[in-house]
Protein backbone atom coordinates (compact mmCIF):
# COMPACT_ATOMS: atom_id res chain seq x y z
CA UNK A 1 0.00 0.00 0.00
CA UNK A 2 1.46 3.36 -0.98
CA UNK A 3 1.54 6.52 1.12
CA UNK A 4 -1.48 8.11 -0.59
CA UNK A 5 -3.71 5.10 0.11
CA UNK A 6 -2.61 4.91 3.74
CA UNK A 7 -3.33 8.65 4.17
CA UNK A 8 -6.82 8.17 2.72
CA UNK A 9 -7.49 5.24 5.05
CA UNK A 10 -6.36 7.35 8.01
CA UNK A 11 -8.66 10.20 6.94
CA UNK A 12 -11.60 7.84 6.50
CA UNK A 13 -11.00 6.42 9.97
CA UNK A 14 -11.07 9.89 11.56
CA UNK A 15 -13.97 11.38 9.60
CA UNK A 16 -17.07 9.68 10.98
CA UNK A 17 -20.35 10.62 12.63
CA UNK A 18 -20.84 14.34 13.17
CA UNK A 19 -17.52 15.18 11.54
CA UNK A 20 -18.71 13.41 8.39
CA UNK A 21 -22.01 15.32 8.51
CA UNK A 22 -20.06 18.59 8.71
CA UNK A 23 -17.85 17.51 5.79
CA UNK A 24 -20.95 16.54 3.77
CA UNK A 25 -22.34 20.06 4.27
CA UNK A 26 -19.18 21.54 2.76
CA UNK A 27 -19.11 18.90 0.01
CA UNK A 28 -22.55 20.08 -1.13
CA UNK A 29 -21.04 23.52 -1.57
CA UNK A 30 -20.38 26.80 0.12
CA UNK A 31 -18.28 28.39 2.79
CA UNK A 32 -19.61 28.50 6.32
CA UNK A 33 -18.75 29.97 9.68
CA UNK A 34 -18.95 28.25 13.05
CA UNK A 35 -22.44 29.44 13.99
CA UNK A 36 -23.84 28.70 10.56
CA UNK A 37 -22.66 25.08 10.78
CA UNK A 38 -24.07 24.87 14.29
CA UNK A 39 -27.49 26.01 13.04
CA UNK A 40 -27.50 23.98 9.83
CA UNK A 41 -26.66 20.73 11.61
CA UNK A 42 -28.47 21.57 14.86
CA UNK A 43 -25.37 21.05 16.96
CA UNK A 44 -25.63 21.72 20.68
CA UNK A 45 -23.16 24.63 20.81
CA UNK A 46 -20.73 26.67 18.70
CA UNK A 47 -17.82 24.93 20.45
CA UNK A 48 -19.01 21.55 19.12
CA UNK A 49 -19.17 23.01 15.61
CA UNK A 50 -15.73 24.57 16.04
CA UNK A 51 -14.28 21.25 17.22
CA UNK A 52 -15.46 19.44 14.07
CA UNK A 53 -14.45 22.31 11.76
CA UNK A 54 -10.97 22.48 13.23
CA UNK A 55 -10.65 18.69 13.08
CA UNK A 56 -11.44 18.80 9.36
CA UNK A 57 -9.02 21.70 8.88
CA UNK A 58 -6.27 19.85 10.77
CA UNK A 59 -6.85 16.83 8.50
CA UNK A 60 -6.46 19.06 5.43
CA UNK A 61 -10.07 18.70 4.26
CA UNK A 62 -11.07 22.31 4.98
CA UNK A 63 -9.32 25.66 4.64
CA UNK A 64 -10.08 28.90 6.46
CA UNK A 65 -10.23 32.19 4.59
CA UNK A 66 -9.36 35.70 5.83
CA UNK A 67 -12.95 36.30 6.98
CA UNK A 68 -13.10 33.25 9.26
CA UNK A 69 -15.18 31.20 6.81
CA UNK A 70 -14.31 27.56 6.34
CA UNK A 71 -14.22 26.23 2.76
CA UNK A 72 -13.67 22.81 1.26
CA UNK A 73 -10.07 22.05 0.31
CA UNK A 74 -9.56 21.28 -3.36
CA UNK A 75 -9.48 17.76 -4.71
CA UNK A 76 -10.03 15.72 -1.55
CA UNK A 77 -12.80 13.14 -1.53
CA UNK A 78 -12.96 10.55 1.19
CA UNK A 79 -15.08 7.51 1.91
CA UNK A 80 -18.53 7.53 0.42
CA UNK A 81 -17.91 10.96 -1.14
CA UNK A 82 -15.99 9.24 -3.94
CA UNK A 83 -19.32 7.81 -5.10
CA UNK A 84 -20.81 11.25 -5.74
CA UNK A 85 -20.59 13.85 -8.50
CA UNK A 86 -21.26 17.55 -8.01
CA UNK A 87 -23.03 19.88 -10.42
CA UNK A 88 -22.90 23.26 -8.74
CA UNK A 89 -24.70 22.79 -5.43
CA UNK A 90 -26.41 19.57 -6.55
CA UNK A 91 -24.87 16.26 -5.54
CA UNK A 92 -25.75 12.96 -7.24
CA UNK A 93 -24.58 9.38 -6.80
CA UNK A 94 -22.27 8.43 -9.66
CA UNK A 95 -24.28 5.27 -10.36
CA UNK A 96 -27.40 7.34 -11.01
CA UNK A 97 -26.05 8.29 -14.43
CA UNK A 98 -25.35 4.66 -15.30
CA UNK A 99 -28.86 3.71 -14.17
CA UNK A 100 -30.42 6.45 -16.30
CA UNK A 101 -28.37 5.33 -19.31
CA UNK A 102 -29.33 1.65 -19.00
CA UNK A 103 -33.03 2.36 -18.30
CA UNK A 104 -33.14 4.73 -21.31
CA UNK A 105 -31.40 2.16 -23.54
CA UNK A 106 -33.78 -0.60 -22.45
CA UNK A 107 -36.85 1.60 -22.92
CA UNK A 108 -35.70 2.75 -26.35
CA UNK A 109 -34.94 -0.82 -27.44
CA UNK A 110 -38.35 -2.09 -26.34
CA UNK A 111 -40.21 0.89 -27.85
CA UNK A 112 -38.44 0.60 -31.21
CA UNK A 113 -38.94 -3.17 -31.30
CA UNK A 114 -42.68 -2.70 -30.77
CA UNK A 115 -42.83 0.21 -33.23
CA UNK A 116 -41.07 -1.73 -35.99
CA UNK A 117 -42.79 -5.01 -35.19
CA UNK A 118 -39.56 -6.82 -34.32
CA UNK A 119 -39.22 -9.54 -31.72
CA UNK A 120 -37.21 -8.77 -28.60
CA UNK A 121 -33.88 -10.49 -28.11
CA UNK A 122 -34.22 -12.12 -24.68
CA UNK A 123 -30.48 -12.06 -23.91
CA UNK A 124 -30.11 -8.37 -24.70
CA UNK A 125 -33.23 -7.50 -22.72
CA UNK A 126 -32.17 -9.49 -19.66
CA UNK A 127 -28.59 -8.18 -19.66
CA UNK A 128 -29.72 -4.56 -20.01
CA UNK A 129 -32.39 -5.05 -17.33
CA UNK A 130 -29.77 -6.50 -14.97
CA UNK A 131 -27.38 -3.60 -15.64
CA UNK A 132 -30.14 -1.04 -15.09
CA UNK A 133 -31.29 -2.73 -11.88
CA UNK A 134 -27.77 -3.09 -10.48
CA UNK A 135 -26.95 0.55 -11.25
CA UNK A 136 -30.18 1.71 -9.65
CA UNK A 137 -29.50 -0.41 -6.56
CA UNK A 138 -25.97 1.02 -6.21
CA UNK A 139 -27.21 4.60 -6.65
CA UNK A 140 -29.85 4.14 -3.94
CA UNK A 141 -27.33 2.44 -1.63
CA UNK A 142 -24.80 5.26 -2.09
CA UNK A 143 -27.49 7.85 -1.35
CA UNK A 144 -28.56 6.05 1.83
CA UNK A 145 -24.96 5.54 3.01
CA UNK A 146 -23.88 9.16 2.45
CA UNK A 147 -24.05 10.13 6.13
CA UNK A 148 -23.20 6.89 7.89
Amino acid sequence: MDSYESDLKRLEAEVRGTTLRVYWEFFKGGGYGVREIQRRLRLSSPSVALYHLEKLRRLGLLDKDNYGQYVLADGVKIGVMRSFIKFGRLVFPRYLFYAIFFWAALSTYIAESILWGLSLDATLTVVTLCAASASTYEAVRAWRDRLI
